[in-house]
């Protein structure tokens, strides 16, 4: 008996991946809780907030989330959408302060990012819905605390924490993809009705890691970087 229960449930097929949405009634009420709560504080974060709970719906209730219980390839898609995607979205929904230590920040976004991608550790996640759950919360906390603390910082350390943290990512998801064998359990035997090897499937995922995860890091340094040379330079604080 294989011992992986994913959260998201058993992997979806070709045949029903369409129709395979989380009806989770304590997450959806979650998510609308905190739509609720946005839509009342002021129109300054309700944007980016809203926003970053529908990235949260799309990770988390979508078809992505049973489809990543079948190739890890969808599995990088749902983190990198927690990391690059749905937590700047929650950073700039935060009230802005001062110094939020950058280069810890940096260091332990990428800690965790890497910790939780070691095939060990990836496995254990997907034993049980608390241990799924401690994988989703340390992998996206770390990575608001880098946005915000990108957003707070003086320019020249911003870029330097993105470039950081896009070479991170690269070279996790370089690492994946040159790997001789498949390093995942839980998806050795999930792959086929997409035809897919295990291997295959890995490789996908590496790559998306390593190019356009990667990425966008790059455009976010990219736009700090021409606000910084641009006629109105910012302040440390202005980002």
């Amino acid at each position: 008996m294989i011992p992986w229960l994913p959260y998201c449930g058993p992997g979806s097929t070709p045949a029903d991946w369409a129709v395979r949405w989380n009806a989770d009634p304590w997450l959806i009420a979650g998510l609308a809780g905190l739509a609720l709560v946005i839509l009342v504080r002021g129109a300054g974060v309700r944007q980016s907030g809203l926003a970053a709970i529908a990235v949260l719906a799309v990770a988390f209730v979508s078809p992505l989330c049973a489809l990543s219980s079948a190739l890890f390839t969808a599995r990088t898609i749902h983190h990198v959408l927690l990391v690059a995607v749905a937590a700047p979205l929650i950073a700039w929904s935060l009230p802005r302060r001062g110094a939020r230590a950058l280069a810890l920040a940096t260091a332990a976004q990428v800690a965790a990012f890497w910790a939780w991608h070691a095939p060990g550790a990836y496995a254990a996640a997907l034993s049980s819905d608390l241990a799924y759950w401690a994988m989703q919360a340390s992998i996206l906390a770390p990575a608001v605390w880098f946005w915000a603390a990108v957003r707070s910082a003086a320019m020249p350390a911003a870029i330097i924490a993105l470039l950081a943290s896009m070479v991170a990512m690269g070279l996790l998801g370089a690492l994946i993809t040159f790997a001789p064998d498949a390093l995942y359990a839980p998806h050795l035997f999930t792959t086929r009705a997409w035809g897919l090897s295990p291997l295959e499937d890995q490789q996908a995922a590496g790559l998306i890691m390593w190019a356009p995860a990667a990425a966008i890091y790059l455009a976010a340094a990219l736009l700090v970087l021409g606000r910084w040379i641009g006629p109105e330079r910012p302040t440390a604080r202005a980002a």
